[in-house]
C-alpha cells in the first residue's frame, strides 16, 4: 500500500513515544520508507537506535549534527516526505508549531514541510483540556494540519481521561489515507462480513475456527479508504474496527445471515471475507454438559449458506467470497464461484503458515466466472484488499457502460 511513499515520523518527548516503535515497524510493513527524527526528551523514553534499526536509516535528533549526505538535512527530510506525522504529540510542540517556533530539528522539519502533516497528541487529560491547548489545535487544524484526537482511558499518572494515545492500527490508518488519497469508490456501499461464527453445545462450549477477521477488516480498512460506505458484519474478533465502518456484532452463523439479510437492499457490494461455522450441534442443552468419563456423540447439522443464499437474490449487485481450502483449490473455488452466483471468489490455501488464518498474508488466487483466473502470490491482507477493490471497481464501471 505505501510501497514508494516516505513517511517522516516525529517522536517528540511523551511517555507513549514507545507507542511510535509499533507505528514505524507497520509502515515498514506496508513498504513505505521510514525517517524518524526526534527531539532530545523523546530519546529519554526510547532510543534513537530502536528506531534506527526498526526503520532501517539514520535516526537524526541534533540539528548540528555532522550529516550523513552533503545536503541541509531538516530541509531534505521535509521535501522527501509524503506525509509527516509527529507521534505522539506533545503540549509544548504543539504550542510550539501553532507560534511559529522553530528551535529543533523537528519543529525546523515541520516548518519546511508542504506535505500533509498529521498530528497525534497524547498527554495528561486536564493538559488536553486546557483552553490554549485547545486553541492551539484549532489554529493548527485552520491552517491545515490533520489532528487525531486523542482516546479516552487510564493515562500513565493513574488519572482516567482524554489524552491516551490510539492504537498505533488507527494512526497507521489514518497515515495511510493522507498519503493514497484515491476516493475512487465514493458513493459505493459495501458489505462485508468477518471473523469466525460460534455454534454452542452448551453454555460453555462451542465449535468455532481460528479465523482472526484480518481480512475482512483490511477490505473494510481499504473501502474507507478510497470513500465507500461500509457496513462491517463481524464475528468474535480480536481487532478494532476502522473509524467510519458501521459494524454489526454477531456471534452464529445465523445470525451473521440475519443481519446481511438484513443490510442487503442497502447495499451495492458485497464481499464475503468471514468464516462461518458450515455445522451446528443438532441440540442446544441449556446446562453445562458433564464429563462423566463415558464416550458422548454430538450430531451435527449443516448451517446455512450464507454467501449462496445472498447469490439467489443477488440483482445488479456485485458478490465477492472467498474458499479457503486445504486441496483441490481451483477445483473447489470453481464450484464454489458457480453454486453460490459469484462475480468473484478469492481462493487461498489456509494449511499454509503464510497464508492461514491468523497471519498477515496470503496467498490467492482470483477466479472469474468467465473461466479466467488471477494469481497474485503472497501478498500482504492490506494489499491484497486494495487489489480486490481494483477488480470490483472495474466491474463497477463496466455495469455503467452497459
Amino acid at each position: 500500500m505505501l510501497r514508494g511513499k516516505t513517511i517522516v515520523v516525529g517522536v517528540t518527548g511523551g511517555i507513549a513515544a514507545y507507542k511510535a516503535v509499533e507505528v514505524v515497524s507497520r509502515l515498514v510493513k506496508l513498504g513505505a520508507t521510514v525517517r524518524v527524527m526526534m527531539t532530545k526528551n523523546a530519546t529519554k523514553f526510547v532510543t534513537p537506535m530502536t528506531f534506527r534499526t526498526i526503520s532501517g536509516n539514520p535516526v537524526v535528533v541534533e540539528m548540528f549534527e555532522e550529516p550523513r549526505v552533503w545536503n541541509v538535512e531538516h530541509v531534505s527530510m521535509a521535501e522527501a516526505a509524503d506525509v509527516m506525522v509527529l507521534v505522539p504529540c506533545t503540549a509544548n510542540v504543539i504550542g510550539k508549531i501553532a507560534a511559529g517556533i522553530a528551535d529543533d530539528f523537528v519543529t525546523t522539519t515541520v516548518m519546511a514541510c508542504t506535505a500533509p502533516k498529521l498530528l497525534c497528541p497524547a498527554m495528561n487529560h486536564n493538559m488536553y483540556e486546557n483552553p490554549v491547548v485547545q486553541g492551539n489545535i484549532e489554529k493548527l487544524r485552520s491552517l491545515g494540519y490533520h489532528v487525531l484526537e486523542p482516546e479516552y482511558g487510564r493515562l500513565a499518572s493513574g488519572a482516567v481521561g482524554k489524552g491516551r494515545l490510539p492504537d498505533p492500527d488507527k494512526i497507521v490508518d489514518e497515515i495511510v489515507k493522507l498519503a493514497c488519497p484515491k476516493r475512487d469508490l465514493e458513493g459505493v456501499s459495501f458489505l462485508i462480513t468477518a471473523g469466525p461464527t460460534r455454534e454452542w453445545f452448551d453454555p460453555v462450549r462451542f465449535i468455532s475456527n481460528p479465523s482472526s477477521g484480518k481480512m475482512g477488516y483490511a477490505l473494510a480498512r481499504a473501502c474507507l479508504e478510497r470513500g465507500a460506505s461500509v457496513y462491517l458484519v463481524s464475528g468474535p474478533v480480536a481487532l478494532t474496527p476502522p473509524p467510519g465502518a458501521v459494524l454489526r456484532k454477531v456471534e452464529t452463523t445465523r445470525q451473521m445471515l440475519d443481519a446481511c439479510l438484513e443490510l442487503f437492499p442497502d447495499v451495492r457490494v458485497v464481499i464475503g471475507a468471514a468464516a462461518p461455522c458450515d455445522f451446528a450441534p443438532s441440540v442446544y442443552h441449556d446446562q453445562k454438559i458433564k464429563k462423566t468419563g463415558a464416550e458422548t456423540t454430538v450430531t451435527l447439522v449443516p448451517t446455512p449458506d450464507i454467501m449462496k443464499t445472498l447469490g439467489q437474490q443477488k440483482g445488479d449487485r456485485i458478490l465477492v467470497g472467498f474458499a479457503a481450502e486445504t486441496e483441490d483449490l481451483e477445483s473447489n473455488a470453481i464450484k464454489k464461484l458457480a453454486e453460490k452466483n459469484l462475480d468473484i471468489i478469492c481462493a487461498n490455501p489456509v494449511h499454509r503458515p503464510d497464508s492461514g488464518f491468523g497471519s498477515d498474508t496470503d496467498i490467492l488466487t482470483l477466479f472469474y466466472p468467465d473461466g479466467h483466473k488471477e494469481d497474485l502470490g503472497l501478498v500482504l491482507k492490506e494489499e491484497a484488499a486494495h487489489i480486490i477493490l481494483d477488480r470490483i471497481k472495474s466491474l463497477l464501471e463496466a455495469d455503467v457502460r452497459h
